[in-house]
């Protein structure tokens, strides 16, 4: 639920979700007793018959020949701040580089407090101060979004969950209907104001944010927030609407640049029938726990190494890398190449001049080798890019801070 208004802030500056629905509605469908069961099942292994596998092993080259088979018809991908790092968007965590790191200068009480709704309404300063500071020019979207519009082009992508709030699945073509934008978007803002509530897009904003210190309505004055979700905000209902016919249709799970630390966008991956495998694609193993965590509620059961994994797989290294070696594998890459090719010299056109190779690196030389349940490459011992969470931007300016409803830590 979202916090009060703090003391001492207008009347009329209200939260952001005013309009939206409670966040519990449609949450779960399920009885009390079928939640239970669910979750005896899926985390301890009790009751019912014993999960199928459909792996033929626990490889990416396992994962490559299931989604060229005819059971793979439908692919959520999840994703976080780590897909978007080489475009240069930092992520949060990262020690010395992430953005928790790097704000001293802003004179916060604590470092999340710059994403904190009750904080924001205070002093709405120092956060269009990151913005502006953070925000790069045209951001290109990088070679693991493109492979999300690859999966969508062959008609294999269900919905991308993202955390992210950059828009760069957007800019990479993602169908607006096959995105859900958990802690919501740079793409479009909103007067705080109760009274006026009006909207504006992301061209609005962006001209805004450069050309004065607070972005104020163009009718009443008011603050202009993005429509990105503070801490102390509620997620938006597409993202419960969604996934409860999402996580059920599902054949095959991807999760990529994500910690999976924040509720309740970490819990999606326990949502999924029991045989369906899971793909990590990260710099560090993450969703892993014991089975009475997962019974309470917290953490995502992923087992990835012990003599009873069945279904997941870990891929360590760079987000771009990981997708790379599995378009390999499935005969893509040479397709993916071009259209991320394309796509940027679309970008270039559009601005005026070309940024070179500074953003996704070299793709022709992935970091990784194909990882396996062992999660043989890269940079394991890197902290998880994770740009999942406030801020950041969807429209351009920084990553997302990881979080969920109530403004849990990130």
């Amino acid at each position: 639920m979202a916090e009060p208004d703090a003391p001492g802030v207008c009347e009329d500056e209200a939260e952001q979700d005013a309009d939206s629905p409670d966040s519990e509605s449609g949450a779960s469908g399920e009885s009390d007793m079928e939640l239970l069961r669910n979750l005896l099942s899926r985390t301890l292994g009790l009751g019912g018959d014993k999960p199928e596998q459909v792996l033929d092993e626990l490889t990416l080259e396992g994962i490559s020949r299931f989604i060229r088979s005819p059971r793979c018809k439908n692919i959520v991908c999840m994703v976080g701040a780590g897909i978007s790092t080489s475009a240069g968007i930092p992520d949060f965590r990262s020690p010395g580089t992430g953005l928790y790191s790097n704000l001293q200068g802003y004179n916060l009480p604590y470092p999340e407090a710059i994403f904190e709704i009750s904080y924001f309404k205070q002093h709405p300063e120092p956060f269009f101060a990151l913005a502006r500071e953070l925000y790069p020019g045209q951001i290109k979207p990088t070679l693991c979004h493109y492979f999300m519009r690859l999966l969508q082009d062959k008609g294999l992508l269900l919905r991308c969950y993202t955390q992210n709030i950059d828009t760069l699945e957007r800019v990479a073509g993602l169908q607006e209907e096959l995105l859900v934008e958990a802690h919501g978007t740079f793409h479009t803002s909103r007067c705080l104001r109760l009274r006026c509530r009006q909207r504006y897009d992301f061209g609005w904003l962006r001209d805004k944010i450069f050309s004065s210190p607070v972005p104020r309505c163009d009718k009443c004055q008011g603050v202009v927030k993005p429509d990105i979700v503070f801490f102390g905000e509620n997620l938006p209902s597409r993202f419960f609407t969604l996934l409860q016919s999402d996580f059920q249709a599902v054949d095959l799970l991807i999760i990529m640049g994500t910690s999976l630390q924040v509720q309740p966008f970490a819990s999606l991956v326990s949502r999924v029938p029991t045989n369906t495998p899971r793909l990590l694609i990260n710099k560090e193993k993450t969703g892993q726990s014991d089975p009475l965590m997962s019974l309470m509620g917290f953490g995502c059961g992923m087992d990835f190494d012990s003599e009873k994994a069945y279904r997941d797989v870990a891929w360590l290294g760079e987000c771009d890398s990981g997708c790379l070696a599995l378009a390999e594998l499935l005969g893509w890459k040479k397709e993916l190449l071009e259209l991320v090719r394309k796509e940027h010299a679309a970008i270039d056109a559009q601005t005026g001049g070309a940024q070179g190779e500074a953003q996704g690196g070299n793709w022709e030389k992935p970091s990784g080798a194909t990882g396996s349940s062992e999660g043989t490459t890269g940079s394991s011992g890197g902290a998880t890019g994770s740009s999942e969470g406030v801020t950041g931007s969807s429209g351009g300016v920084t990553g997302t801070p990881e979080h969920g409803t109530g403004g849990s830590g990130h």
